[in-house]
């Protein structure tokens, strides 16, 4: 990828996750950094006005593309080394862009959290990214780094100190302030509807390992009902993230050859504290349906900066071995998980393949197999994320 005219192309850069991508690079990347990037969209005049909006230089590149156009689409996959795409629904503005990718050998990182779409774009495209060297990279922000490269780090941890994976880990939300992104929303509204088109579909939605083809594992703990947890002291209630994270988590298991077992359980649910109390705010997660309904976050939209910087997030990840020794991770960010952090960690991730992990080869991964203990410094060093194991 020598002759790439651009390193990072930032596809939806007009969008919000977009633009806070572009913004976030310009303040850390800039010229002389070692990484050159451009903003892409379908209008060269609002990629003008938010380049100017977000402070970033009047000779930053811009290039119009379009989700729809292949000759557009094909012009840009030829002229950088990774695109960044932070247009979804993915089931509907990303399937020429990766197909474009897989067959040019240009990297590709996103935000996806369509699990179906994710397994249909691995049957269709493995072989053909493996052939021509492209790393394409799914659900590179809140889902699913901080799960997958949380059990990752757990994992490696265990196997150093007790020879052995953790049979079982439960990840366990400790706190969370923010926003989860319009992007989300009608991704899973996008979702759900294909569901109801086509029961294959549903079949992925319901299958932990869907993103794991040709592998059956054990029955899984269900995440969906409101628990108390003895362990963590406190009452449990189901994670919306859940349904891609554990699947990546999976898939990532899976490419590493199993590392974590063939017997793997994995569960994640967000903590509402002990008591009464507790009770009531996991049931009244549990019933909460915000994100389907219409007064969900929409695409471009997004919280202001005040309330971005506020933000942030704490997740506990307990493992447990066949020898009943356990061992805990907890994986913070600084931001608001939708749009603060999930910016960040999206950039990073472009980077960190390109930069870091030249020798991961071609074909379609998760971050923890794919560039592993690279982006997790990279992570801790630059996007204000931690990954510490606690006593």
């Amino acid at each position: 990828m020598a002759d790439k005219k651009f390193d990072i192309a930032v596809f939806g850069a007009t969008g919000f996750t977009g633009r806070l991508v572009a913004e976030y690079l310009a303040q850390q990347y800039p010229v002389g950094s070692g990484v050159s990037w451009a903003m892409v969209g379908r209008s060269k005049g609002k990629l003008e006005a938010v380049r100017d909006e977000i402070g970033a230089p009047g000779d930053t590149p811009l290039l119009v593309a379009d989700a729809g156009d292949p000759a557009s689409v094909k012009s840009l996959v030829d002229s950088v080394k990774v695109v960044l795409t932070t247009v979804g629904p993915y089931q509907l503005y990303g399937n020429e862009l990766v197909a474009a990718c897989a067959e040019a050998g240009t990297d590709y990182v996103d935000l996806c959290g369509e699990p179906a779409w994710m397994r249909q774009k691995i049957d269709a495209h493995s072989e053909a990214a493996k052939a021509s060297g492209a790393r394409i990279v799914f659900s590179c922000g809140f889902d699913s780094i901080p799960s997958d490269l949380g059990v990752f780090l757990l994992q490696e941890e265990a196997q150093k100190k007790f020879g052995r994976p953790c049979t079982q880990v439960k990840g366990v939300v400790r706190s969370m302030k923010g926003t989860f992104s319009g992007g989300t929303a009608a991704s899973l509204k996008a979702t759900i509807g294909a569901a109801m088109k086509d029961p294959s579909v549903m079949e992925y939605l319901k299958n932990p390992f869907s993103l794991a083809p040709g592998f059956a594992g054990p029955k899984q703990p269900s995440g969906s009902k409101v628990i108390h947890d003895d362990a963590v002291g406190s009452w449990l209630a189901p994670f919306v993230m859940a349904a891609i994270n554990t699947k990546n988590v999976h898939r990532s298991n899976a490419l590493l050859g199993h590392a974590y077992g063939e017997d793997f359980l994995y569960s994640e649910m967000v903590m509402t504290g002990p008591g009464d109390k507790g009770e009531a705010a996991a049931r009244h997660i549990a019933s909460d349906n915000t994100m389907m309904s219409d007064d969900a976050p929409k695409p471009g939209e997004g919280p202001s900066k005040e309330e971005r910087e506020a933000g942030s997030f704490d997740i506990l990840f307990a493992g447990t071995t066949a020898e009943n020794e356990t061992l805990k991770v907890g994986v913070t960010g600084d931001r608001d998980p939708g749009y603060g952090s999930t910016s960040k960690m999206i950039s990073e991730s472009a980077i960190c393949l390109i930069k870091d992990c030249t020798d991961t080869g071609g074909g379609i991964w998760t971050t923890a197999p794919a560039m592993g203990h690279e982006l997790i410094e990279r992570l801790r060093k630059n996007a204000g994320l931690t990954f510490e194991v606690e006593d």
